[in-house]
């Protein structure tokens, strides 16, 4: 098991890591829309906010050795359905 950490991605906030790498598999911790060398939510709406999201997660996934084309599932939480 490989703990995951990239400055290219908000650093983690809490005692967790941005992501676990084992058995050729990667699981990456939640995602907010802030800009890693701020640690600010970025401002504008929920298009912005989750542009920011997965080049976050993409940032993660690379310093994984992964890609977005590979994600297998992904989980959303949204304050308002009416921006699904």
């Amino acid at each position: 098991m490989e703990a995951i950490q990239t400055d290219q991605a908000p650093l983690a906030i809490g005692p967790y890591s941005q992501a676990i790498k084992t058995n050729g598999l990667v699981f990456l911790s939640g995602q907010i829309p802030l800009v890693p060398e701020t640690m600010q939510i970025i401002e504008g709406d929920v298009q912005a906010q989750t542009a920011r999201v997965f080049e976050n997660i993409r940032a993660v996934l690379e310093a994984a050795g992964s890609a977005l084309d590979k994600v297998v599932k992904t989980t959303v939480f949204l304050a308002d359905m009416n921006d699904f």
